[in-house]
C-alpha cells in the first residue's frame, strides 16, 4: 500500500519504537549523501506522475528507493489510532449516554494527532504475515465531559479519572497482500474497553494532491465498552488530502464527512469538515451535531437535514486547534456557554512500550525491518534499497509458492483476511499473544508459517 504517514513530533518509549531493533550494517557499505526535502519531492512527484488516472494508488503498491523513505514501519508507526491511548481509556466513564459519545468525541480528536504534531513521510510497506505489538502505560485522569445530567458541580467537568495508571494493549497484522489489509485490535481490561477494525487505503493522485479515502474492506473503528453492556460505537474515516506536491511541502487536509453511530444509546454524530474558507485558505474547520437517530434506518448524512427536534449537542472547532461543543438544539453561535472537547495545543503523541529485541519475532516489524531501518539511519541508501528489493522478492517467491500450491494464506493472530467484514475476530494466538501484552509476557512461538521471508 501506497501509505503516506505523517512524522510523529515525539518518538521513543520506554524502549524506543525507532531505537529498539538496530542490527549491525556491514560497515564497508557506503555512506551517501542524504537528500534534501526539495530534492525528495520533486523525485516523489516525479514517480507518482506516472499514475495520474490510475482508480486506486493503493492497490499498486509501488516501490520507492530508500532515500525517500523515513525508517521506520507502517505498522508500528501508522495504524494504531491512539496517538492519545488517554482519551481512549475515558470513553465509557461518563453514566450518561451523551457524556459517552462526548467522549468518544475527544478521542476521535486526539486519534490521529501526528497529523498535527508533524510532517507527513513515507514509511514501509507491509508485508503479509507482518505484525506488531506494544503496550501503553497511562494515567487515567480525563475528567467526564458535562451534559443535563451530570451532577451540579462549579468546575465546567464532572468527576475526573481515579488517576490510576492502566495498561493499553495493541495488537495488528498485516492480513491480506492484494489488496493490502491490515487487522487491528485494542484492549484494556482494566477499563472495560476495546477497539478493533481493518485498515485499508484507497488513494488517488489528481496532479496537485492525493485523496485518500477508506477502502472497502474498512468501515471505521469499532469501539466496545464491556462495562456498559458492550454497547458498540463505530467511527468511519473522513477523505484526506495530502496536498503541497508543486510547492514541495507536504500538508495534510480533510474536506469530508464522517459519522459516530452508537445502536445501544441511539446516538449519532455527523461531523463535516470545511477546509476551504474565504478566497481558498485552509480553515481546519470542523462543525458537527449529535442527535438522536433511527439505527434501523440510518439514512441521515447532513447536519442540514438534521430536525432540530432531535439535536442534543453541537459541536464547532479547529481540529488542529481546540474543539468545543454546546448543549442543546440552539445555533452553535447563539449560545453563550461552550464547553471545550478538546484542546490539541499542548498535546503530543504518547510513547509505545515494545517488546525487548530479543523477545521480537522475526516477522515483527521493528526487527523485520531492522536491516533496511539501520541502513537508512547510517545513510547508506543503495544498501538499503538492496535490502528492501531482497524482502519484497522474497515476498513474491512466497506468494508464487503457495499460488502453485493452491494454498491460501491464514493470518495467524486473526480469524480471516478481511472478514468478519469490519470486526476482525482474534485467533487462539491473538488472544494469547494480548494477554502476554497485559502481563509483559512478550514470549511467543515462532509462526508455523511465514509469508515474506
Amino acid at each position: 500500500m501506497a501509505d503516506l504517514a505523517p512524522e510523529k513530533a515525539q518518538t521513543g518509549s520506554a524502549l524506543p519504537s525507532r531505537d529498539a531493533s538496530r542490527a549491525a550494517t556491514p560497515s564497508n557499505a557506503a555512506v551517501e549523501k542524504a537528500p534534501d526535502d526539495s530534492s525528495k519531492f520533486k523525485t516523489f512527484l516525479g514517480i507518482l506522475r506516472r499514475f495520474i488516472g490510475v482508480s486506486d494508488l493503493a492497490a499498486v503498491r509501488f516501490s520507492l528507493p530508500a532515500q525517500l523513505l523515513e525508517p521506520r514501519p507502517n505498522l508500528a508507526e501508522y495504524w494504531h489510532y491512539l496517538d492519545r491511548p488517554d482519551t481512549f481509556i475515558s470513553i465509557g466513564d461518563s453514566d450518561d449516554d451523551l457524556g459517552r459519545m462526548l467522549g468518544c468525541l475527544r478521542f476521535w480528536f486526539t486519534k490521529d494527532l501526528k497529523y498535527v504534531k508533524g510532517k507527513p513521510c513515507k514509511p514501509y510497506n507491509s508485508t503479509l504475515g507482518e505484525f506488531f505489538r506494544c503496550n501503553w502505560k497511562i494515567e487515567d485522569t480525563h475528567p467526564t465531559l458535562k451534559t443535563p445530567a451530570s451532577a451540579p458541580s462549579s468546575a465546567s467537568n464532572s468527576v475526573k479519572g481515579d488517576g490510576k495508571t492502566v495498561t493499553v494493549s495493541y495488537l495488528t497484522e498485516q492480513t491480506s497482500h492484494h489488496p493490502p489489509v491490515s487487522a487491528f485490535y485494542v484492549d484494556c481490561p482494566e477499563k472495560g474497553i476495546s477497539a478493533r477494525g481493518y485498515d485499508q487505503l484507497s488513494a488517488k493522485f489528481t496532479g496537485t494532491s492525493v485523496r485518500v479515502v477508506a477502502g472497502a474492506h474498512n468501515l471505521g473503528i469499532f469501539i466496545t465498552l464491556k462495562n456498559r453492556g458492550n454497547e458498540e460505537y463505530q467511527l468511519t474515516h473522513p477523505a484526506a488530502y495530502l496536498g503541497g506536491l508543486l510547492r514541495g511541502s507536504l500538508n495534510v487536509s480533510v474536506a469530508d464527512s464522517c459519522y459516530i453511530t452508537c445502536p445501544k444509546t441511539g446516538l449519532k454524530v455527523i461531523l463535516e469538515y470545511q477546509e476551504e474558507g474565504w478566497l481558498g485558505r485552509s480553515q481546519n474547520k470542523v462543525v458537527g451535531v449529535i442527535f438522536k437517530y433511527d439505527s434501523k434506518n440510518d439514512n441521515i448524512t447532513k447536519i442540514k437535514d438534521v430536525s432540530d427536534k432531535d439535536i442534543h449537542a453541537r459541536i464547532e472547532g479547529n481540529w488542529q486547534d481546540k474543539v468545543y461543543y454546546t448543549l442543546g438544539n440552539k445555533p452553535f453561535n447563539k449560545v453563550t456557554e461552550k464547553h471545550l472537547i478538546i484542546d490539541l495545543n499542548p498535546l503530543d503523541p504518547i510513547a509505545k512500550i515494545v517488546p525487548p529485541l530479543e523477545q521480537q519475532l522475526p516477522n515483527e516489524s521493528l526487527k523485520f525491518w531492522d536491516s533496511v531501518t539501520n541502513a537508512i539511519v547510517s545513510k547508506q541508501f543503495s544498501l538499503a534499497t538492496n535490502l528492501k528489493t531482497e524482502i519484497e522478492e522474497k515476498q513474491r517467491a512466497k506468494a508464487a509458492e503457495r499460488k502453485a500450491a493452491n494454498k491460501e494464506w491464514q493470518p495467524r493472530f486473526f480469524t480471516g483476511a478481511v472478514t468478519p467484514v469490519g470486526r476482525p475476530d482474534l485467533t487462539k494466538d491473538g488472544e494469547e499473544a494480548l494477554k502476554g501484552l497485559h502481563t509483559e509476557n512478550y514470549q511467543l512461538q515462532l509462526s508455523q508459517e511465514n509469508a515474506a521471508f
